[in-house]
């Protein structure tokens, strides 16, 4: 049985340390490594997308960072309880054309009882920043 740790229920310590772990698997743009930490079911609604399961997870994130280059993402512990934890995140992009963005958003995550994510629901917001307003690098 597959198993992502830490496992719920998860304490505040346990929360932030899969946080951390997400956004560095995030930072990797590694779609397969990343698809492992979800559900073979795993539902996921970003923005106006809706993914399902691994294969899907694997080729929405292979499409996005073709389009979203020099990707780099900070995500923040908003709260939690047993099996489910809230982040914001903000991420900075370059489109193809060279222009920069930084994408702010919030996520519901909950997860099964073996810690992998069966529900992702993320909302996001981009804002066209200069390449001197970055804060993420």
């Amino acid at each position: 049985m597959e198993q992502k740790f830490p496992l719920p229920p998860y304490t505040l310590e346990s929360a932030l340390q899969k946080i951390q772990f997400a956004e560095d698997a995030w930072n990797s743009q590694d779609p397969e490594k990343i698809s492992k930490a979800y559900t073979v079911d795993s539902e996921w609604r970003n923005r106006d997308q809706f993914v399902n399961g691994r294969a899907e997870i694997v080729e929405f994130l292979s499409d996005k960072w073709k389009k979203e280059l020099n990707y780099k993402l900070k995500k923040e512990y908003w709260a939690h309880t047993d099996n489910r934890i809230a982040v914001r995140f903000e991420y900075e992009f370059q489109d193809l054309d060279g222009n920069w963005f930084r994408a702010y958003g919030n996520e519901n995550w909950e997860f099964d009882e073996n810690g992998l994510m069966a529900k992702r629901y993320a909302s996001i917001n981009n804002l066209a920043i200069s390449e001197d307003q970055r804060k993420i690098k």
